[in-house]
């Protein structure tokens, strides 16, 4: 099977509970209710939070929240953004008279392709920190707190960065892919179309400046490459695989100094607002991302 070959067979059985309520009316009114319950649980998560704390320290935090400078910050972000998730399972249950766990594939396949994938993901992640030239240089990084105290967040850390990613998969790659696979046959809708708003989310040009639609485009083609994961394999955990492997890396690993930093070991020689380094990074990061994909259809067999 060659390298660019189309095996979508899986997906079909994984799509077969939206096919029943596959209607645009629905998915249409179905990503304003997502849209809508998301704001409407964080406010009253964050609301629930902050009215617990003084008004100085209340709004000390949402900002850190905002950012994601401080550990407290950061896991406040990844955890509000689980609030999608959420979301994702109050629509289909209401709006397509369907069972959550459905977005997600046989659990049980799904929790085994993820363990295999992520195996995967750890040997490359080794190399990347092992082998040159992709170490920046000796001495480039810089510890961003204690190593102790970064031992001590791990555990909360790795529980964040899982339930960030798998709302987002949920959203993206379950939900909307599956109820627009289900309406249309060609991949080219139900593949590329999630993945453009996935990637339209990652668009910030007051963060990254003249790189943002670089960076944009950089998580449109993870998320076309994440719903060829999910078609071939017929669940979501090999792309909640290579997800969480990613944000690990970029989060809890490394981060950029100015934003999301949080929780990182180490922090970059450079942040986003130093455009010419990040536009020298991308290239590179984006070579990493197609071996990831590589490797994660290495470790389903596909």
């Amino acid at each position: 099977m060659g390298v660019l070959s189309f095996d979508y067979r899986p997906h079909a059985l994984m799509i077969d509970p939206a096919r029943d309520r596959a209607q645009l009316w629905r998915l249409a009114f179905g990503i304003v209710l997502v849209a809508g319950f998301f704001l409407v649980l964080s406010n009253l998560v964050l609301g629930t939070i902050l009215g617990l704390l003084e008004p100085q320290t209340a709004s000390a935090v949402l900002r850190d929240a905002q950012t994601g400078r401080t550990a407290g910050g950061m896991l406040l972000l990844l955890f509000q953004l689980g609030l999608l998730g959420v979301a994702a399972a109050m629509v289909v249950i209401m709006v397509h008279k369907r069972q959550p766990a459905t977005l997600i594939g046989p659990i049980g396949l799904a929790v085994r392709q993820f363990g295999a994938v992520l195996f995967m993901m750890v040997l490359l992640t080794i190399a990347l920190w092992v082998l040159p030239p992709y170490d920046m240089g000796e001495g480039t990084l810089t510890l961003n707190m204690s190593v102790s105290r970064w031992l001590l967040l791990l555990p909360i850390a790795i529980v964040a960065v899982l339930v960030q990613i798998g709302a987002e998969e949920i959203v993206f790659r379950g939900y909307l892919q599956q109820q627009l696979a289900a309406r249309f046959r060609s991949p080219l809708i139900w593949m590329i179309l999630p993945a453009v708003l996935f990637g339209a989310g990652h668009y910030l040009p007051e963060s990254a400046g003249s790189n943002a639609l670089t960076i944009a485009i950089w998580a449109t083609v993870f998320g076309v490459l994440m719903a060829d994961l999910t078609a071939r394999s017929g669940t979501l955990g090999p792309a909640m695989a290579v997800h969480f492997a990613n944000n690990i890396s970029a989060m809890v690993l490394t981060a950029t100094p100015d934003e999301m930093s949080g929780l990182a070991l180490y922090v970059l020689p450079f942040g986003m607002a130093d455009e010419a380094a990040m536009a020298a990074w991308l290239p590179v990061d984006f070579g990493f991302m197609l071996v990831s994909w590589l490797a994660a259809r290495l470790a389903i067999r596909a």
